[in-house]
């Protein structure tokens, strides 16, 4: 039961890489001023509501919901996501690394997942914390 649970988790974490790489290549089209975001939660709305009738904005873009736009303190389906990582070049954010990481590793997940404007996903075992977008580049793509 465990295993599946794991494998379930998994592939949530996965999907939510992909949906968070989505999203950043839209935010850095809409708002290219600023480059991709620095945030996690500039993806997202202002409020667990969602985003109703507001005007996206830099600070809250309505890209991604609630839930995975703010996982980094709560986990979503076992796993919390980050955006540790913003390269910048004349003010403007032109790379980004995302992290899934198991909020529980061997019991919510087993791997690690992350990112950036490439848009591979890769993973590390154990799931632990990349903090770079070029130790993510490093890692093994997932296939």
């Amino acid at each position: 039961m465990l295993r599946a649970r794991i494998a379930a988790n998994e592939s949530s974490a996965v999907q939510s890489v992909r949906t968070i790489n989505t999203a950043q290549v839209t935010y850095q089209s809409q708002f290219p001023t600023v480059g991709y975001s620095g945030t996690l939660s500039a993806l997202g709305p202002a409020a667990s509501t969602g985003c109703g009738t507001a005007t996206p904005t830099s600070a809250n873009a309505c890209l991604l919901d609630w839930v995975l736009s703010n996982s980094k303190t709560v986990p979503k389906s076992g796993y919390y996501f980050t955006n540790p990582v913003v390269a910048t070049a004349g003010g403007i954010n032109v790379d980004y690394e995302v992290e899934g990481t198991p909020a529980a590793v061997g019991q919510s997940g087993m791997r690690g997942f992350c990112s950036n404007s490439d848009g591979v996903i890769r993973y590390n075992s154990p799931g632990a914390a990349v903090g770079s977008i070029t130790g993510c580049a490093g890692l093994t793509a997932l296939q």
